[in-house]
């Protein structure tokens, strides 16, 4: 009786033991990941490459005039919150999830907090086929613009995909009838180049210089009157974005 006593008391202490074991793994698990989280978020006295990388488009956009130096500073808290309150952020001056996505950079901010979930070639949960899709309406409705301009593009191709009004696909969204004139007249079959398709990892990263616009035309050669009748958000190159 007393040794089975024994082997049924020495069976709990190594279950309690087990048990101990995994959730200590969990616990040491979760804060790995909360430090990783905390790395990659980007705050004042911070420096480093993604650092560098947020002062570049801070300054290609025309919020940052200091050095592109890799050292979070005083004109580079100013030109966060800048660009924070411009596209209805919290004005807080830190770089973290929501800024890495309105920036361009999900995958920066993924990567660094051990959170990446890219398929093969893929970008932000969408496919390479999708990435070359993109690339490919970029490339043929754009390729004369700045590179903002073709970003602008890509953007209003993934306002579409999340409003109601529009397929919740990016092919569905391209190849939708009478959406595009490079679809109609054939163009969507050039070759992207690698500027078309850097515009749209960012397009679909999240950078939208469109404020959310749903359409764009060339005021040039656009004749249909309904399109005039768009609110116009801003005009980037030769195109005018709308709601």
């Amino acid at each position: 009786m007393k040794k089975g006593l024994m082997i049924g008391a020495l069976s709990l202490a190594l279950l309690a033991a087990a048990v101990a074991g995994v959730a200590g793994g969990h616990a040491m698990h979760a804060q790995t990941q909360l430090v990783a989280v905390q790395t990659a978020v980007l705050r004042q006295g911070s420096s480093g490459g993604e650092v560098k990388e947020v002062q570049r488009r801070l300054k290609n956009w025309g919020y940052y005039s200091g050095a592109v130096d890799g050292i979070f500073g005083a004109a580079t808290y100013k030109a966060v919150v800048s660009f924070q309150q411009k596209n209805g952020l919290t004005a807080d001056g830190i770089v973290g999830k929501a800024t890495y996505k309105a920036l361009g950079m999900n995958d920066s901010y993924n990567a660094l907090a051990g959170t990446s979930q890219s398929t093969s070639g893929g970008v932000n949960g969408y496919t390479s086929s999708d990435v070359y899709l993109m690339a490919k309406a970029i490339y043929a409705e754009g390729r004369g613009e700045s590179y903002t301009g073709q970003v602008a593009i890509g953007a209003v191709i993934m306002n579409r995909v999340k409003s109601p009004d529009f397929p919740n696909t990016i092919a569905g969204v391209i190849y939708q009838k009478g959406a595009f004139t490079a679809v109609d007249d054939g163009q969507i079959n050039l070759e992207p180049n690698d500027t078309a398709y850097r515009a749209a990892r960012d397009a679909i990263n999240g950078w939208d210089p469109t404020y959310g616009c749903l359409y764009y035309y060339n005021p040039a050669v656009a004749t249909s009157s309904w399109i005039f009748s768009r609110e116009t958000v801003t005009v980037i190159g030769k195109h005018v974005f709308a709601i």
